[in-house]
């Protein structure tokens, strides 16, 4: 009788561990239909990690993950994070991808030309951070001092280009892998021949950053930066829409008469010189064009169509360009 007893024992334990297999073996329907998105928490409980799964339908059974789990010795190795549960994955694929701690990345396209504003609004959507804390961190006098930035902010240092991030970063260690990859670019060549120009970092970013702005077509950037440079040296204003854009916070909506009047440190129109600092984040080309800027002797430019601009010399040839410019959006 004894011996029956644990034979049945037997048959009773290989029976829970079959009972366990067919779940931990196979996907969930909702698995076998798509890739499922799933975060788990920082410090959550292998509990808490399991109900998890299992009320978002990942695993059939949170006994059946717990027993897997515990049974390979993993408990303690699985990582928080967001994860993408591939199509087809079985409570094994899940327990591997947790441990291996492959979280999900987030692409996010920082353009040339866009502004901290901008890119708040982009990783809110992502939601990588809520923009209110990426736009106030990036005004932060301790992170500043920490990057070793002077400007009032760290708009103009985040490098336009494609990134990864993964959910759970800080805003400061967002928006510091953005710097890195400025400095990166700034190689020693371009920041001698800024200064060969009388230019610290700092104003390189700013006068980069209004080229930027100002130049649609990539070709032009160059000849805008000769316009500036020209002004500057005469000590005429830049007279930049953009800059007023930044002051008034239109980004890139039409100015009125009162905008180009506002008495504001970013108003090229009513101040000369530079503005305090960068308007938005200049790419490459911008930043080689401002310290190498065409050969001209162009003051004075109006857009010729929504890409390209005409280039004038003296004031009658650009009030006769606004003329046709004027002209032409008139015509049906």
């Amino acid at each position: 009788m004894r011996f029956r007893g644990l034979a049945l024992m037997g048959l009773g334990g290989l029976a829970g561990v079959a009972g366990l297999a067919w779940p931990a073996l196979n996907p969930t329907r909702a698995v076998q239909a798509g890739p499922l998105i799933v975060e788990i928490p920082a410090h959550e409980s292998v509990l808490g990690i399991a109900t998890r799964l299992t009320e978002a339908d990942v695993v059939h059974s949170r006994a059946a993950f717990l027993a897997f789990a515990a049974g390979r010795g993993r408990i303690r190795h699985l990582k928080a994070g967001e994860y993408e549960i591939p199509r087809g994955a079985t409570t094994l694929d899940v327990i591997d991808l947790l441990i291996s701690g492959r979280v999900r990345q987030h692409v996010v396209l920082h353009p040339e030309g866009a502004t901290i504003a901008e890119l708040a609004r982009v990783l809110e959507s992502e939601r990588l951070g809520r923009a209110e804390d990426i736009v106030r961190v990036a005004g932060d006098e301790r992170v500043r001092r920490m990057l070793d930035i002077s400007g009032p902010s760290l708009e103009g240092y985040l490098f336009p280009d494609t990134y990864q991030f993964v959910r759970g970063l800080s805003p400061e260690e967002i928006l510091g892998r953005m710097v890195q990859r400025l400095r990166s670019k700034l190689t020693p060549e371009l920041i001698d021949r800024a200064r060969g120009r009388g230019l610290d970092v700092h104003q390189l970013l700013t006068l980069a950053s209004i080229i930027e702005r100002e130049a649609v077509d990539p070709e032009e950037q160059r000849l805008i930066s000769a316009v500036f440079w020209n002004r500057l040296r005469l000590g005429m204003p830049l007279q930049a829409d953009p800059t007023v854009q930044y002051a008034v916070a239109k980004e890139r909506r039409a100015l009125t008469r009162a905008d180009l009047a506002i008495d504001h440190p970013y108003n090229t129109y009513a101040r000369r010189g530079l503005p305090p600092g960068p308007i938005a984040s200049p790419g490459l080309g911008a930043i080689q064009a401002a310290v190498d800027p065409a050969p001209v002797n162009y003051l004075y430019f109006v857009a010729r169509d929504d890409r390209r601009h005409t280039f004038s010399t003296t004031v009658d040839e650009h009030n006769k360009a606004v003329l046709r410019y004027r002209l032409m959006r008139r015509a049906p």
